[in-house]
């Protein structure tokens, strides 16, 4: 059985250039970690979960981590199968059809083009200790630094984000070493946890609780199958695409997991977790150097995570041109690839510089929500693809261990945290959805040999 549109694509002469295969592992955890951005998502997706949580964050991230390790096997196997710069959409066309594709390209490109300000919008607040900027101008200015940047070659951007992941994973570390040394809380806060208020009351942790902030957890470790987007340009991406999700997911959870475990118990007062004020927690220990240190950390780990998604969502546009998602012309102008850096600099600055624009626009936190639904649901199509995947007669490099264990327990365990998200958030995500199905249904469907085209590269 094909799972491409074999007739339809396009001669040799007039294909689109392919992307030079030039990236180790190690240079692909480097990008695909920075994605992620430990630093940014401990203190600034990590701090609104801790409010709602209270002590009961920490099971609440492990949670979300078991069920991420999931989704990773999925990531692995299905991109070692089918390795293109699409990503999501690239794999589950393949898998579950075009239409399927098409709904999970949709949502994918909302990510693309909500996340990255979202991000940036972060960086005045940490670098106020220093100097008071406005909010909308600096998210913009890094989303233009970043834009820039990821329009150079991808290992030159390996080597840049690798520089600025050292200096968050210090960051990271620090806090964990002075929260352990400060532990004012026993072990027992982590097993029977409790929701801090200011006032010194407390309410109980319960699952129904703990399922609300699910999805805000598997948020917090997005990013580790980013790197499916960098398949085309990893070496031998039968064994190195698997190796990379799987240590990225790791390092993620090591580096925001445990000074997530240090602030809780060496949070100085159950007022000071009840705000969740990481910074303030940070100079109550170290003092207002090591807090700016720290501050400075972040933001410099905020320009750097917008590098890496600016840098792969560009991939996610080119993949969709070389794809026929798009006008001719536009096609052609997305798949153009910079005759120096071989990097597809139209989509780049397609994703950048209206990011740059959006930043003025977009409310934080409000869409912490709406953007982890969306994680949540893109993982339900990954998983669900992966329980199909074996059906195919694709080559087989990394298999999961226990198939199909660990993707139906992943569907599972995300489609129960997706009917415990907020309405809102579930409503929108669902329109959007529907709204993609309607406009494959009525247009592209019918435009088969020429809109659309899944191609192999």
């Amino acid at each position: 059985m094909s799972w491409t549109n074999e007739a339809a694509s396009p001669p040799a002469a007039t294909r689109p250039e392919k992307l030079p295969r030039v990236l180790t592992v190690f240079g692909g955890v480097l990008l695909t970690l920075s994605c992620v951005t430990p630093a940014s998502s401990l203190f600034i997706v990590v701090p609104p979960l801790v409010q709602t949580q209270g002590t009961g964050v920490v099971l609440t991230l492990a949670l979300g981590a078991l069920v991420s390790l999931g989704v990773a096997f999925c990531y692995s196997e299905l991109g070692t199968r089918f390795p293109h710069a699409g990503g999501e959409y690239s794999i589950v066309a393949r898998v579950l059809g075009r239409g399927a594709g098409w709904i999970t390209f949709v949502m994918s490109l909302a990510m693309i083009v909500v996340v990255p300000p979202v991000i940036a919008l972060g960086t005045a607040e940490y670098l106020s200790s220093l100097v008071e900027l406005d909010t909308a101008t600096t998210g913009a200015v890094v989303m233009l630094l970043a834009t820039a940047t990821a329009v150079l070659d991808v290992r030159s951007n390996a080597l840049v984000t690798g520089i600025f992941l050292g200096i968050e994973v210090l960051a990271a570390a620090l806090v964990a070493v002075l929260g352990f040394s400060h532990a004012n809380r026993p072990l027992s806060a982590l097993t029977e946890p409790t929701i801090p208020d200011a006032a010194g009351s407390s309410a109980p942790f319960t699952t129904t609780v703990l399922l609300t902030g699910l999805a805000v957890a598997i948020f917090t470790f997005q990013g580790f199958g980013s790197a499916v987007y960098l398949s085309e340009e990893l070496r031998d991406p039968k064994r190195s695409v698997a190796r990379t999700v799987l240590w990225s997911l790791l390092a993620a959870v090591l580096i925001i997991g445990l000074p997530t475990v240090a602030i809780v118990l060496g949070a100085p007062t159950d007022a000071d977790l009840a705000t969740a004020d990481f910074p303030a927690i940070v100079e109550a220990w170290g003092g207002p150097v090591l807090s700016t240190f720290v501050s400075l950390a972040v933001a410099a780990a905020i320009l750097n995570a917008v590098i890496v998604m600016v840098l792969q969502n560009a991939r996610v546009l080119y993949a969709s041109a070389r794809d026929q998602a798009w006008p001719t012309r536009m096609n052609r102008a997305l798949s153009r690839l910079h005759p120096r850096w071989k990097s597809p600099w139209v989509s780049t600055l397609l994703v950048g510089v209206p990011g740059a624009a959006l930043a003025g626009l977009v409310d934080v936190e409000a869409l912490i929500g709406l953007t982890g639904v969306i994680v949540a649901a893109l993982y339900l199509l990954i998983a669900i693809a992966a329980l199909r995947v074996r059906r195919s007669r694709q080559p087989e490099a990394w298999r999961m261990p226990l198939w199909p264990l660990p993707a139906l327990v992943t569907a599972a365990a995300i489609a129960l945290a997706l009917v415990n998200q907020d309405v809102a958030d579930l409503l929108l995500t669902a329109a959007l959805a529907a709204l993609a199905g309607a406009y494959y249904a009525v247009h592209l469907r019918r435009r088969h040999d020429t809109h659309w085209v899944i191609t192999d590269n």
